[in-house]
């Protein structure tokens, strides 16, 4: 997986190898739902975070990007028509600067980093902008066509999480789990009691207050000026983050069922938001002047059960590692997005790490900060190189679940 191998073509050209930097990132707030950034289409929220890094390298020419490659899970309203190559204009891209949304559901942001390293690393590109968006507020109601001509059997489906336009085979082969009822399928078979789950949630909420207390985040978040019915609001801070307790987590009821442990304060949100990522080879850091951060060691993605798809980070974090030749105690911190508490937990654990590891989500998670489908996994890999940057640690995990069933790892190493 390291640079600097080579070979010869059959006309003698010499053909490198060549390392994928993250050279800089920056995101939006995360919105709640409904919250200040709903007023926000979701090609213009994709288009913020690329506005800001032009305006943060001026002297780079923009017209060599090779490639804006955006994850994003919904694409059923106004980030539907390839909203990366839609953000790239409207953010004042050349022209000539393509782009493509690509979608692995909750991944999608992370895969588009891993899928732009490695267009770097088999040498057919060198300056590329990989991220997500997700507008989970915006996300519209769709109807289906009529099953035949002169039809009036149309269905009406919310896009904004879950299923739609189910497959009769897929419901009877693999079931239609929602993404709550997996998380209560993952704790069921893995034992992870209510308590264990809001503990974990609570820690996650007391480590995001505390990084936002510390700034630690404050070089990854860009302001945005919202104006909606003449009013304009500036959005410096996530919006999900709250103040909770043991007591106040313990008095939610269960979402799936009464006696249910997946609760709203045990799972993650549902949240607005955008990510961008410039990512370069060396010969690109040299050309542009940039200042990589870290590099892109590997990425690897697996499949299992849907019914348990937040246990996917397991065979995808051991699938990464035994390509890498690393082990798990190699890793100097990890951000393992937490969709559910009781599907971290099942991975931690299974992974032979303690509950309240303190390197794993250190500045706390999605509960905390909410989960905007399409950029999340950008923000791990954002906020894992800037962890690395601040603590010199030297590799970093980077881990989702997938609906589904798949799960997604990729290894960062600080340069």
């Amino acid at each position: 997986m390291t640079g600097g191998s080579g070979f010869n073509d059959e006309q003698g050209i010499s053909m490198t190898m060549t390392e994928a930097y993250l050279c800089d990132g920056i995101r939006t707030p995360f919105g709640r739902y409904g919250g200040a950034l709903s007023a926000v289409r979701a090609d213009d929220l994709a288009a913020l975070p690329l506005r800001a890094l032009m305006d943060r390298y001026p002297a780079i020419d923009w017209q060599n990007v090779d490639d804006v490659i955006f994850g994003c899970a919904n694409q059923a309203g106004e980030d539907s028509r390839n909203v990366a190559r839609m953000a790239a204009l409207l953010a004042g891209m050349p022209t000539n600067v393509p782009g493509t949304t690509i979608n692995r559901l909750c991944a999608s942001g992370l895969d588009a980093i891993g899928t732009a390293a490695r267009a770097i690393k088999s040498g057919e590109a060198n300056l590329l902008i990989a991220g997500g968006v997700e507008s989970m507020s915006r996300a519209p109601y769709v109807m289906s066509t009529g099953d035949q001509a002169f039809s009036r059997q149309q269905q009406l489906f919310d896009t904004t999480l879950g299923w739609r336009f189910v497959n009769p085979v897929m419901k009877r082969e693999f079931g239609i789990d929602s993404m709550p009822e997996t998380a209560e399928n993952v704790a069921e078979l893995f034992q992870i009691s209510r308590g264990d789950q809001d503990a974990f949630a609570l820690r996650s909420q007391k480590r995001a207050a505390q990084a936002i207390q510390g700034d630690v985040l404050v070089n990854e978040i860009m302001s945005v000026s919202v104006t909606h019915r003449g009013h304009t609001t500036v959005v410096e801070q996530d919006e999900h983050p709250r103040q909770t307790s043991a007591a106040a987590l313990a008095r939610l009821k269960p979402i799936v069922h009464p006696e249910g442990t997946v609760t709203a304060g045990n799972a993650s949100g549902i949240n607005d938001g955008a990510c961008a990522i410039l990512l370069a080879s060396g010969r690109a850091v040299n050309q542009h002047h940039l200042t990589p951060v870290a590099r892109v060691v590997g990425m690897a993605v697996a499949g299992l059960e849907p019914r348990i798809m937040g246990f996917g980070p397991v065979p995808a974090v051991r699938k990464v590692l035994a390509m890498t030749g690393l082990g798990i105690a190699d890793m100097d911190m990890i951000e393992l997005n937490e969709a559910f508490a009781a599907q971290v937990l099942a991975v931690t654990r299974e992974l032979g790490l303690p509950d309240d590891a303190e390197h794993v989500n250190p500045n706390g998670g999605a509960i905390a900060y909410g989960h905007p489908l399409g950029a999340s996994g950008a923000r791990l890999a954002l906020t894992a190189a800037g962890e690395l940057k601040r603590t010199g640690g030297r590799y970093a995990l980077c881990t989702m679940c997938i609906g589904v069933g798949q799960g997604i790892a990729l290894v960062l190493e600080r340069v």
